[in-house]
């Protein structure tokens, strides 16, 4: 077996042959199964694989592209679990992107944030408001609800709005840090979740905790997105900018200084970094994802309240964060996936063949004992076993590694370069 993996590690040729097949029989396997989660996970875990090839990057992407854009949405559309299926994988990419966004701020610039999901509700109730009659209650022009059509500017308004709030939570916490900034922070989103709760008067703005219904979904040239098979797609390309920012803030000038805010605030300061415009940038970036997400959450659901944004919520993007590895981006992206999934199709699915077994009397369970009432400890319990035998996250954070002697040749260079210059021939007239 050992000899097997290390012919494969210096072999694309084969890993690409295996990778293939492997798309291929598991996309039969879910073409004829029609409603089979487990051929639909093992689906999935194509990409997983396809991210420990040595192929370049370039070729992944445009594997995973193929697979994402292609392939998944074709053999899965043929059976009864099709729009199931699209909306797990939709829930996956709005859950991916927001724990992108707290990867930013927890990861990379070491602020502990509980309060992330605030700026998802900021999001979710800007569209909301006007994509309903509601924004007729305090706006003095204009028609309301608006169009369809205006989901696609409230996406970059929905960003904006989050951004501005991200920065005004960052101003009256940038002296506070570790538990007080956690505190302060879990106290910021509670206070916009009430504060959605209870804008019903003196002039109503959100209705309160009946929530916005009816909001419009979104529309281009005619055409309406409703089902989760539609909202796939436009999730899917907001996903890939969102990582394609992360990925250049990462490597980037101000990444490096969130890393070194992240480990010694002092160190950083002395060697020139701001520390107040680095963890303003941070907040705001990672809030500005969770808002773009926050439109689309509302749109998909055509119903926003209060309900939806709770501290569970933020609690949950942050476990996503510390399951996958902190401060790592394909991490982040595994573990948000892991616990979507688990939430949302693999417990549930055991939790009705249980309790279906337990109606056919095949097994009988007591009462404290239901499947419905043991799902949460059962997550709860795989959460501890990650994190017993992963403590640094299923896919640990990497530094780039440079090859030292090109860095000094490179160096040497660059010397030469500025010695040799033009010599001075004095003043002509």
């Amino acid at each position: 077996m050992n000899k097997l993996t290390s012919k494969l590690k210096g072999n694309k040729l084969a890993q690409i042959i295996l990778l293939v097949l492997y798309v291929l029989i598991t996309s039969l396997s879910l073409y004829l199964a029609q409603a089979s989660v487990t051929a639909f996970l093992l689906m999935l875990f194509s990409l997983l694989l396809l991210y420990y090839t040595e192929l370049p990057d370039r070729l992944k992407w445009l594997i995973a592209g193929v697979v994402l854009i292609g392939v998944i949405p074709f053999v899965s559309s043929t059976g009864p679990g099709y729009q199931s299926y699209m909306e797990v994988a939709t829930v996956v990419g709005i859950y991916v992107a927001m724990a992108l966004g707290l990867n930013i701020v927890v990861g990379l610039a070491g602020l502990l944030d509980l309060g992330f999901v605030a700026f998802f509700a900021i999001g979710a109730y800007t569209y909301g408001i006007f994509a309903t009659g509601q924004a007729a209650n305090f706006m003095p022009f204009g028609t309301f609800p608006l169009s369809g059509e205006s989901f696609w500017i409230f996406i970059l308004i929905g960003c904006f709005v989050a951004a501005l709030f991200g920065v005004l939570l960052g101003i009256p916490v940038l002296r506070v840090k570790g538990d007080y900034l956690a505190i302060v922070t879990l106290g910021f989103g509670e206070i916009i979740r009430i504060v959605f709760n209870n804008l019903d008067k003196p002039v109503n703005i959100t209705n309160g905790a009946m929530g916005l219904a009816s909001v419009k979904p979104p529309e281009i040239f005619g055409y309406q997105f409703v089902y989760p098979n539609q909202f796939y797609y436009i999730v899917l390309a907001i996903l890939f900018l969102v990582i394609l920012a992360v990925r250049r803030f990462e490597f980037s000038k101000i990444g490096r200084s969130w890393k070194a805010v992240r480990e010694n605030e002092i160190a950083a300061q002395s060697m020139g970094i701001h520390l107040v415009r680095t963890k303003l940038l941070a907040f705001a970036i990672g809030a500005s994802f969770s808002g773009m997400m926050g439109v689309v959450f509302a749109a998909k659901q055509t119903f926003v309240d209060p309900t939806s944004f709770t501290l569970l919520e933020s609690i949950t993007i942050l476990v996503m964060v510390i399951l996958g590895g902190m401060g790592s981006v394909p991490g982040v992206i595994l573990g948000a996936a892991v616990i979507t999934i688990l939430n949302l199709q693999v417990l549930t699915e055991v939790t009705n063949y249980l309790n279906q077994l337990s109606l056919d009397g095949v097994i009988s369970f007591p009462e404290a004992l239901a499947p419905a009432k043991m799902q949460r400890f059962i997550f709860g319990a795989i959460l501890i076993i990650f994190a017993i035998y992963r403590p640094q996250g299923l896919i640990p954070s990497k530094n780039p590694v440079f090859d030292e002697e090109s860095l000094k040749e490179g160096s040497k260079k660059h010397r030469k370069e500025k010695i040799t210059v033009e010599p001075d021939k004095g003043f002509q007239a």
